[in-house]
């Protein structure tokens, strides 16, 4: 397949993906149960009940009673031009919200990526090379040991330590990078446990590889042969993680922006999922769902393209 049919390919995937997320997140408030008019109007009156003739001024206000593809097509046209519609508690734009909680959830993110990333090539590196030794039973303890700690029972325990019994970083906010330190700390650590084994397993393969005992052979040194061989060639398998863990990242840093107070994406939906506020929720969840199919679907395709069978098929092309 040529590249130019495997990027097409690519992007027509891409498309699907975040159109039947969309339709799929459009759907909630048609399967909850009860009247979706008088479940909104419940949350903007502090759960009283509305009379019909308030239900219906809403419903019209909002085209709540269009069918459902008259809606999910007006909806989407206007999300992707930029209106995400109003807030049915505030009564202000979506975008408004959105926008700003999407960089902060892409800011902390990408800080608990990149820390993870140069953590585990660090310690993958020494672990695949010390193999056998204390240094490397050392790391893959502790790797194994953190896939089993849950964000939620080490971020109190951190806080109670870090900020309220040595007062060494702030317990809470968005407002300096010290408040950073403790939720890019607890949101790497998973991520340092996957991509350390990973870079391990493929620095072990590489430095076995035919091509480094050669290297070797033709009288290059242990370093000089890491350095250009064995190191790019074994971090391989971490690039195939990244995308996928930034995906994840982005979804699951919920109970870190809740716990610490961080203005973002996942503290945003939170608080709209509970104040039923339906289009913050919406527009948020399809934010964060076409987000995630781009990175993902970028780094995927960057991966197909440096595959060795597609070069050659420009080649012959």
């Amino acid at each position: 397949m040529s590249p130019l049919a495997t990027v097409l390919r690519r992007v027509v995937g891409l498309g699907a993906a975040v159109l039947l997320s969309s339709f799929a997140v459009f759907l909630v408030p048609f399967v909850s149960p009860g009247d979706p008019v008088r479940s909104l109007l419940r949350a903007r009156m502090d759960f009283g009940e509305a009379d019909e003739a308030t239900v219906q001024a809403y419903a019209e206000q909002f085209g709540l009673h269009d069918p459902m593809l008259v809606q999910f097509g007006r909806w989407l046209g206007r999300f992707f031009t930029g209106d995400m519609g109003l807030s049915h508690i505030s009564g202000t734009p979506v975008a408004d919200q959105v926008l700003p909680a999407i960089g902060v959830t892409l800011s902390l993110a990408g800080s608990a990526l990149l820390a993870a990333i140069l953590v585990s090539i660090l310690l993958g590196v020494i672990s695949a090379t010390r193999a056998g030794q204390w240094p490397d039973k050392l790391i893959t303890s502790i790797t194994h040991a953190l896939i089993a700690i849950p964000e939620y029972a080490l971020a109190p325990l951190l806080v109670l330590l870090f900020a309220v019994r040595w007062a060494l970083l702030p317990s809470a906010g968005y407002d300096s990078p010290a408040s950073l330190v403790l939720p890019v700390f607890i949101l790497a650590l998973r991520p340092i446990s996957f991509f350390t084994v990973a870079v391990r397993s493929g620095v072990r393969q590489a430095l076995d590889s035919e091509h480094v005992l050669a290297a070797r052979a033709r009288g290059l040194s242990r370093t000089q042969a890491l350095a250009r061989h064995v190191v790019p060639h074994g971090l391989l398998p971490l690039w195939t993680m990244v995308g996928v863990w930034f995906a994840g990242l982005l979804g699951g840093s919920v109970i870190v922006e809740v716990i610490f107070a961080i203005p973002g994406m996942g503290r945003l939906i939170f608080d709209a999922i509970t104040d039923a506020d339906i289009p913050v929720a919406q527009g948020g969840v399809v934010v964060v769902v076409t987000c995630a199919v781009l990175v993902t679907g970028i780094i995927d395709l960057i991966h197909k393209l440096s595959d060795p069978n597609v070069r050659i098929g420009v080649r012959h092309g």
